[in-house]
């Protein structure tokens, strides 16, 4: 089978999971007649007709609320945010109702909303932004977020057959840069479980998102010196892995944090605070990270690249552990 790119795989993952069960209905801003800002419904109106794939106004609100409203009658709604910065509008919704109607009356809220994050490719402030910790805070939630189309695809099929509600992050610099052959057959992911991208013996470098891409060429290099790094994409932020986290950090005894989000609150404190309390006695160095700066992302080219972590970021700060 041909290569296909993660907005291809997005696609065969909803389209599969509709012909599989009719309770999956998609809605969201233009994901009808013009198939998504980024293209990944295009063709599913068609399939399916508009009960099943539903445009909306331009409000956020209404497109969440919605989808609320559908998964407590049954359905299994998609919700797509055109850009998932605009999530922020929603977020009374998000935190009050979505992540807490289980915990309050025991009711299933079978939804997935899913949208591109992410910068690179040179959005601005309000189109390049990566929420996931908002939401990895928010009890009731589960934050997924896949840096393969392989994965991609596995993750949102899982994503849409679970009773909880699910926060899918798409990162928009990876819908077209990454492209895997894919199963003839049918296969899902579980939540929650990482995958050792490069397997290592002298520092862990945990990470997820485009990050990884980063992180495996870092790794890369770092294999010229001989330094030979374990690379894990975390896939699922909520639940964490911890324990595969655990896993490797025992084996290499350093660990190394990347993530694109911005460095205060990102999950990169949660992943130290962890190993500190259950790994500490294998830590042979400090738990070092690498992450955006403490800004609203630039719209400059140049500014968003000094903003973002870079390779040499990465190459550098894994060689100062490896000499610790």
């Amino acid at each position: 089978m041909a290569p296909v790119t993660m907005v291809e795989a997005i696609r065969e993952a909803l389209d599969e999971e509709m012909q599989r069960d009719p309770s999956v209905v998609l809605i969201g801003e233009d994901i009808g007649v013009y198939g998504g800002a980024f293209k990944v419904t295009e063709g599913l109106l068609a399939k399916y007709g508009w009960e099943r794939v539903i445009d909306t106004p331009i409000s956020e609100t209404a497109v969440i609320g919605a989808a609320v409203g559908m998964s407590y009658q049954g359905l299994r709604p998609v919700a797509e945010m055109q850009f998932i910065d605009f999530i922020a509008c929603c977020f009374n919704q998000m935190v009050n109702f979505v992540a807490k109607s289980h915990y309050r009356w025991g009711g299933p809220v079978p939804m997935v909303v899913r949208g591109p994050c992410g910068g690179g490719v040179h959005g601005g402030p309000f189109h390049s932004q990566n929420p996931e910790m908002w939401f990895v805070h928010t009890p009731g939630l589960k934050v997924v977020y896949p840096s393969t189309a392989y994965d991609a695809k596995g993750l949102l099929k899982s994503a849409i057959r679970d009773n909880n509600p699910v926060l899918f992050l798409e990162h928009k610099f990876l819908y077209r840069r990454v492209k895997e052959e894919l199963p003839a057959e049918e296969y899902t992911l579980p939540l929650g479980k990482l995958s050792v991208r490069r397997p290592g013996r002298d520092l862990t470098i945990a990470t997820y998102g485009a990050m990884t891409l980063h992180s495996l060429e870092a790794a890369g290099e770092l294999a010229k010196e001989g330094i030979e790094a374990e690379v894990l994409d975390l896939r699922t932020l909520m639940p964490l892995d911890r324990q595969g986290i655990i896993d490797s950090v025992r084996k290499t005894n350093k660990l190394l944090v990347v993530h694109e989000d911005v460095r205060s609150g990102g999950i990169a404190g949660e992943i130290a605070a962890t190993v500190n309390e259950q790994a500490f006695e294998d830590l042979d160095g400090p738990i070092l990270r690498v992450t955006s700066l403490d800004t609203p992302v630039p719209f400059s080219p140049p500014l968003e690249e000094r903003f973002l972590p870079q390779v040499a970021d990465i190459t550098r700060a894994a060689r100062e552990l490896a000499r610790y």
